[in-house]
């Protein structure tokens, strides 16, 4: 696996090294020692698995505040999606900044991202599959979120949105 910083202050995209022969693909997708070394979250009790049926379907932006604060690792393991990161933490240098990129079973790249941080995505094909781990249970009480189209954040979404939930279009805008 190789880390690369992201331009947000504790986030990675995380490149998995696949090996390849006639049978197919094999690659690590978590080694405790090697998040251990560049000091990431070791611990994921609870790991999750979303299907999305449409392109253009957006799910976010979420986050669990303290104390059932969490880190996540996601994948893309069918299509692909568009992943964002919006920092949440106010004492931080890059407090309300965001990064995205492109996840999919195809460039072998995960996004890690640290607690204090607003998570969403958006599917950039039909029947996307998106698995990620979680370094704590989910607490509906500790959930909180921000609107996908906030003008603060003022997020470059990649495609049109066509699919969005209740919940997610009723999150607040953070400059009211």
């Amino acid at each position: 696996m190789e880390f690369h910083q992201t331009s947000l202050e504790g986030a990675f995209l995380i490149k998995l090294k696949p090996i390849k022969d006639d049978r197919g693909m094999f690659a690590r997708v978590f080694c405790k020692d090697l998040f251990s070394q560049n000091s990431l979250e070791t611990n994921y009790p609870q790991s999750n698995f979303s299907t999305n049926f449409k392109k253009g379907t957006i799910r976010g932006m979420h986050q669990q505040k303290d104390p059932n604060g969490e880190v996540k690792v996601v994948r893309c393991t069918q299509g692909n999606i568009f992943d964002v990161i919006v920092d949440n933490r106010p004492q931080s240098k890059t407090y309300l900044k965001w990064f995205g990129a492109e996840l999919s079973d195809k460039n072998n790249f995960m996004m890690y991202v640290p607690k204090g941080f607003l998570h969403g995505y958006l599917t950039l094909s039909d029947i996307t599959s998106v698995h990620y781990m979680v370094s704590n249970k989910y607490a509906p009480e500790s959930e909180i979120g921000a609107r996908f189209d906030d003008p603060k954040l003022n997020i470059k979404w990649p495609i049109k949105i066509d699919e969005i939930s209740e919940k997610d279009k009723s999150w607040p805008i953070i400059s009211q």
